[in-house]
């Protein structure tokens, strides 16, 4: 080799960027970046929808089954689409599966198709407003009451009116029918007092008047409420305690014990009460004498009505036995 000549290396490095370290990675890695943001996107979306439209997007995905409908029109039973004749694609455009299911059949093990209930059936027809039924049951009862207080009023009117013992007292009876019941009232009259001054003796007069008002109601299914009025005049005899409080409530438990007597069941006696001059009659005057009253209420709506076709028994409730009570008190 001569020794001018000049020697040239040339070094070849392998590998390179054409192998391992090419660009095939760079697809594989945008291919991942792609899905994730798609994957980020789909989990965004989901979670800014509805439950509305997350079920939307369910019934989408879900396979739907159609059946041949008789009426020639689709309808949803059990969750499931059912096409009319021919149609083979849903509202949605998808494919259906089209079947010819049998008529449903009672019995046991039958699928949700057959047990379904069809459009407006097997849904609970009753509800917390009363049927029609009952509201007429009920107007009937409240026709047959206020008919029966009526009666009652006519013959303790009837009797006042035409008995002379007590014609005296006719203007003392004062019969009204209020929402709480049948009211009775027995009030003293100008010179003629039911209960001596400051007393809850009854005169003889009152007992009369009282056991002509039990023979009416004895006969009735209510039950009775007895309250003692006075006047505003203080009541001072007996010292501060006793009161107008303490003496309406003695007249009007005089009067239960009365009604005790003629043969009212003690069950039927809801309550007796005193309210001194706290509900005068007259309420311009509350001193007036008519303010001293006795009031028995026939209770409305309460007790077992009878039917009028049905007859009365031998003892009506109310009297004892072996007690024979005429069609009416005017005898």
């Amino acid at each position: 080799m001569p020794a001018d000549q000049t020697i040239i290396i040339k070094r070849v490095k392998k590998g390179g960027h054409g192998g391992g370290h090419g660009g095939a990675w760079k697809i594989a890695y945008a291919d991942f970046v792609t899905a994730m943001m798609a994957f980020f996107l789909l989990l965004w979306l989901l979670s800014s929808a509805s439950q509305e439209q997350l079920e939307g997007i369910a019934d989408y995905f879900t396979p739907t089954v159609a059946t041949l409908s008789q009426s020639g029109s689709g309808k949803i039973l059990g969750g499931t689409t059912v096409a009319t004749e021919g149609s083979k694609e849903d509202t949605l455009g998808r494919p259906t599966v089209v079947m010819d299911l049998p008529p449903p059949s009672a019995g046991k093990g039958g699928d949700s198709m057959k047990d379904a209930p069809a459009e407006g059936e097997g849904e609970d027809s009753s509800s917390d407003e009363p049927s029609e039924t009952d509201a007429e049951a009920e107007a009937a009862r409240e026709k047959a009451e206020d008919e029966q207080f009526q009666k009652a009023a006519d013959e303790l009117q009837e009797a006042m009116e035409t008995l002379p013992e007590f014609q005296q007292l006719a203007e003392s009876l004062i019969i009204d029918n209020t929402p709480e019941g049948l009211r009775i009232q027995i009030a003293d009259q100008d010179g003629l007092a039911m209960f001596p001054s400051g007393s809850a003796i009854m005169y003889e007069h009152t007992e009369r008047v009282l056991g002509l008002v039990s023979k009416v109601i004895s006969v009735m299914p209510q039950e009775i409420s007895i309250t003692g009025h006075t006047d505003s005049v203080p009541f001072t005899s007996r010292g501060q305690e006793y009161t107008n409080w303490e003496l309406s409530a003695d007249r009007a438990n005089s009067a239960r014990r009365l009604l005790l007597s003629t043969g009212i069941p003690e069950p039927r006696l809801s309550h007796v009460v005193g309210k001194a001059a706290t509900d005068p009659l007259l309420v311009d005057d509350p001193t007036h004498s008519r303010n001293r009253r006795l009031s028995i209420i026939m209770l409305r709506g309460t007790g077992v009505q009878v039917d009028a076709n049905t007859p009365p028994p031998e003892n009506p409730p109310g009297l004892a036995p072996g007690t024979q009570t005429p069609p009416s008190v005017i005898q």
